[in-house]
């Protein structure tokens, strides 16, 4: 067993599921959606991108265009929740939770297809 691969693995899943685990709930009720979530998702996001970064192969391009990919979407997330309710002094509402969660669904799309890939790339593997 490749400890390395177990490692990237585990965080790719880890990311996903992170994600999946805010994005899930009704789209503006903001009680179902919880701001450290949110972080500890674009925390283990992150990861998965420092974890993706040296491989050269073509499939490692794709890997780390889909952890981008995901990242932004998560940082544009925070951003919109830090806007609306560190600067703009508001209380949060359905409306922005609506889009902090649509765009954490976003991330979490590409984080799907990232667990695709990998799936794809562990069946390829011959022994």
């Amino acid at each position: 067993m490749n400890l390395e691969k177990v490692i990237f693995g585990f965080f790719v899943i880890f990311a996903c599921t992170m994600n999946f685990g805010f994005f899930i709930g009704a789209l503006s009720e903001v009680s179902e959606h919880d701001a450290g979530h949110l972080f500890a998702a674009v925390v283990v996001n992150l990861i998965a991108l420092v974890l993706k970064f040296g491989d050269r192969t073509h499939i490692g391009a794709t890997h780390l265009a889909t952890s981008i990919v995901a990242l932004l979407q998560l940082l544009a997330a925070s951003v919109v929740w830090m806007w609306h309710v560190n600067i703009s002094q508001l209380a949060m509402n359905g409306g922005t939770m609506a889009t902090i969660v649509s765009l954490s669904g976003g991330a979490l799309l590409a984080n799907l297809i990232s667990v695709i890939l990998l799936i794809g790339e562990t069946l390829r593997q011959t022994r």
